[in-house]
């Protein structure tokens, strides 16, 4: 272990606190000292859940050491289960509590409960969070799933959704009515807001659909070996994805209905938008492994966008990661040090990054726009309103996260075009704020100075630039207006030319295009 500041994924039992809160009728009690109950605050303030987790800490402090803490863990137990009468529980150790090796499994298992008791072996200090979420329902499907006959229906399960995950709530809704149009209905969703009962249930469905492999695909691959359930392997994020999603379902099922994809605007759109503002735009990738993977395809093939670099924190999607980072003649970074994940954004000088929130940080100190597409979350991402990131609706909302960063540069531009005018000139104040527009004084006419503007190349003699080429000139986008005027004052020199007028800047212009 190290001490960071930030950090991609808290400990293993975080995971495993992730599915219990995921779940109904399911609580996790959890050996662990006063201070690891920090956790809750992770779902009470950042998901905004009106309930807290359904996790009881023995809270041992440090003059229990020398005394018996086997016994806090027993009656935290018995304590649990009177109290909040759940239909099975989960017993495990946090970190620290691993250290003093007082076996909660074993222990619970000697108690006697009616219930099901399922222990946990999370390995604190080899393993990480999304580790723990996944063997823990992993844990839960093994020791509660029971063989039955298939529905009459076809139908499917949806595996992987947790707690405190990027957009879960939303894409299990939108693959569930992708499905419905399919003629296929869902068995369990599970863990999130399935119970114990409903895992028991897991064998009747016909196919299991894997949305978040980083959550479930060890079950996904138990349940198919030991109960043939067949797993999708598509992610389906962005148009071409959910497409070879929706192929990959008809070839399990034989079905031949396609959904509905008459609300599917992303494609059109993309391809109207100014593609000043789109195509060969230079990205850089950092998240969960299956977040990028599926994000890298929809950034270049559906947006135009250039991948100059990607990467993931979990190293058990490292392999699938770089495999991927391959077909886009990138090298993958595999690492969970997020001054790594600055050093290599700060290299590669990307006009848009698409990450975490870790990376939101960054590209604000960096200059940076940055947009959200993977854990770990804040709060602005669990919206009110439907927010999918799945399926043909996901793939609309993907294309304003993918657009709105890099149209406030256009606005900046229209700004700036328009800052002679009386409503929009640096004084005018914000109407939405209820500022009245002010006549410009002479003072705030006068330009701003820039560095990115400053000349790049010297001459024998000093250059003018003539009030009609400056006023052409604050009509180029403020992005490469800089880079405009340096290539306009070093053709210029070469010419000879001491006064650059409208007609020197056009001839520039065409120089440099040839």
């Amino acid at each position: 272990m190290k001490l960071s500041v930030w950090t991609y994924e808290g400990p293993p039992h975080v995971g495993a606190m992730r599915i219990a809160t995921a779940m109904k009728g399911l609580h996790y009690v959890l050996h662990a000292p006063q201070g690891d109950t920090y956790a809750d605050l992770l779902f009470t303030m950042i998901e905004r859940r009106n309930h807290r987790p359904p996790v009881s800490y023995t809270t041992f402090q440090a003059r229990d050491l020398g005394a018996d803490t086997a016994g806090l863990f027993k009656t935290a137990c018995r304590d649990a289960v009177a109290r909040f009468d759940p239909q099975a529980i989960i017993v495990g150790a946090s970190c620290t509590a691993e250290l003093i090796q007082d076996d909660p499994g074993g222990m619970s298992e000697t108690m006697g409960f009616s219930i099901p008791v399922i222990p946990l072996e999370l390995p604190s200090y080899q393993r990480k969070e999304n580790y723990g979420c996944d063997e823990t329902f992993y844990r839960l499907c093994r020791a509660l799933a029971r063989p039955q006959d298939r529905t009459p229906r076809i139908t499917c399960n949806i595996l992987g959704g947790t707690a405190l995950g990027f957009r879960h709530r939303d894409d299990i809704r939108e693959i569930t009515g992708l499905l419905a149009d399919m003629g296929i209905e869902v068995n369990v969703s599970a863990p999130l807001d399935a119970t114990p009962a409903d895992l028991a249930r897991l064998p009747a469905a016909h196919f299991n659909v894997l949305l978040y492999p980083e959550t479930a695909e060890t079950a996904a691959r138990w349940l198919e070996r030991e109960h043939g359930q067949p797993f999708t392997k598509t992610i389906p994020i962005g148009v071409g994805a959910t497409r070879d999603f929706v192929a990959e379902v008809q070839k399990i099922t034989g079905l031949g209905t396609r959904p509905d994809e008459t609300h599917l605007r992303m494609p059109w759109w993309s391809a109207s938008v100014d593609s000043t503002y789109l195509t060969g735009k230079r990205v850089f990738l950092f998240g969960d492994g299956t977040h990028v993977m599926a994000m890298a395809r929809v950034a270049r093939d559906e947006m135009g966008f250039e991948v100059v670099g990607m990467g993931c924190y979990n190293r058990e999607q490292a392999r699938a990661l770089r495999k991927c980072a391959e077909g886009y003649g990138v090298e993958a970074l595999i690492t969970d040090d997020y001054l790594e994940v600055e050093e290599a954004i700060e290299r590669l000088a990307p006009e848009m990054i698409l990450g975490t929130q870790m990376e939101r940080h960054i590209g604000k100190r960096l200059g940076i726009p940055c947009a959200v597409i993977s854990a770990p979350v804040h709060v602005q991402d669990f919206p009110a309103r439907y927010s999918p990131v799945m399926g043909f609706e996901g793939a609309n909302v993907l294309f304003d996260t993918l657009v709105h960063p890099l149209v406030m540069g256009l606005e900046e531009h229209l700004l700036a075009m328009f800052r002679e005018d009386f409503e929009f000139h640096d004084d005018a104040g914000a109407s939405h704020h209820g500022h009245k527009a002010k006549a410009r004084t002479e003072e705030s006419a006068r330009p701003p100075e820039r560095a990115d503007e400053q000349p790049a190349a010297e001459s024998s003699f000093d250059i003018v630039w003539l009030p009609a080429a400056e006023k052409e000139l604050k009509k180029i986008p403020f992005f490469v207006r800089g880079k405009a005027r340096r290539n306009t004052e070093t053709f210029a020199a070469r010419k000879g030319v001491r006064e650059i007028s409208v007609d020197t800047l056009y001839e520039a212009k065409a120089h440099y295009a040839r």
